[in-house]
């Protein structure tokens, strides 16, 4: 099956057309108003939450076989929203997101690994910016009437991807560390 998600994080993720391990079709199915991608990041010490309005998600996911599953994970980085209109138009500019250039985040599972009681950790490349780096993303899957929510969060180092370069390059004004958040209700996943 496949998830499409609503709203974002300051990092992230699409691919479209895929096939689950099986060759068949990953079918839509992340309920958007009800999902969100989110971030946090410091600039010179203070926490600044951002979110992003567009995204996609495409999920294959069996809970009797969980490690046959894949998640792919897109998101519009022009779509990104930051306290201010200021600082909402700056970040998608060549020094931080590079909007035009490379307009989508994207997360890309390999591997998924269960964990205990609903929790799982799914290993995949992460490509922002046009760097890709290898991580591993904490998930919980809970079910909530037809619906699988998916949540977690794990922290991104922005320099690794180069987001703020330029004057922006100096943890100092704004930290490397960004939390990213993310909670994707997902219907068709079946029980957990």
């Amino acid at each position: 099956m496949r998830l499409a998600i609503g709203r974002a994080s300051a990092a992230v993720l699409l691919v479209l057309g895929l096939g689950d391990a099986g060759g068949g079709t990953i079918a839509p199915s992340v309920v958007a108003a009800q999902s969100e991608i989110g971030f946090v990041c410091h600039q010179m010490g203070a926490p600044i939450a951002g979110s992003f309005r567009r995204f996609d998600a495409q999920v294959s996911f069996d809970a009797a076989e969980p490690q046959k599953g894949r998640f792919v994970i897109s998101v519009d980085v022009s779509s990104v929203e930051l306290p201010t209109a200021d600082a909402t138009r700056e970040v998608v500019r060549p020094d931080w997101f590079d909007a035009l250039r490379f307009p989508r985040a994207v997360f890309e599972s390999t591997a998924i690994r269960v964990g205990q009681r609903g929790r799982y950790e799914i290993a995949g490349r992460l490509t922002i910016k046009g760097h890709v780096q290898d991580v591993v993303v904490p998930v919980a899957l809970v079910q909530a009437g037809d619906l699988t929510i998916a949540s977690g969060e794990l922290i991104v180092r922005r320099l690794q991807f180069a987001i703020g370069e330029g004057e922006w390059n100096d943890p100092s004004l704004v930290a490397d560390d960004v939390q990213i958040r993310f909670r994707l209700a997902l219907a068709g996943v079946g029980p957990i």
